[in-house]
């Protein structure tokens, strides 16, 4: 598996990227390749505030369907518009084409309890 050492990881298997007052986010390749060919995404809607740990869309493959949680709190500022008509971007490039939302934390400290990517794969 694929996992950035730049990045940290949320239990459930969210990612997040800085970028300077930003929180970009997606799915881990763990998740990916677990759930298979995505055939939709479902992003939280721009301007939604979000709790850590509350549902903020869901991804469907064409195995199954998963939640996708906030890693942090904060208010969603933009969606990848690419994954309306190319979800298969989550699969083929999660940490890059694929990102799912932006959000601007509440407190970007709350990064930081997020896990390693160490900490993320030894859970898995």
């Amino acid at each position: 598996m694929n996992h950035p050492s730049e990045l940290k990881y949320a239990r459930t298997h969210e990612w997040v990227r800085v970028e300077g007052e930003l929180v970009v986010t997606g799915i881990s390749d763990h998740a990916q390749d677990e759930l298979g060919d995505l055939v939709y995404v479902e992003a939280p809607e721009v301007g939604t505030h979000l709790d850590a740990g509350a549902q903020a869309g869901v991804v469907e493959s064409v195995k199954t369907a998963s939640d996708i949680h906030a890693p942090v709190s904060g208010t969603v500022v933009e969606i990848n518009p690419a994954l309306e008509d190319d979800p298969d971007f989550v699969n083929e490039d999660p940490y890059g084409k694929g990102w799912i939302y932006k959000i601007k934390p509440d407190n970007m400290a709350d990064v930081e309890t997020l896990l390693s990517n160490a900490d993320y794969e030894s859970g898995l």
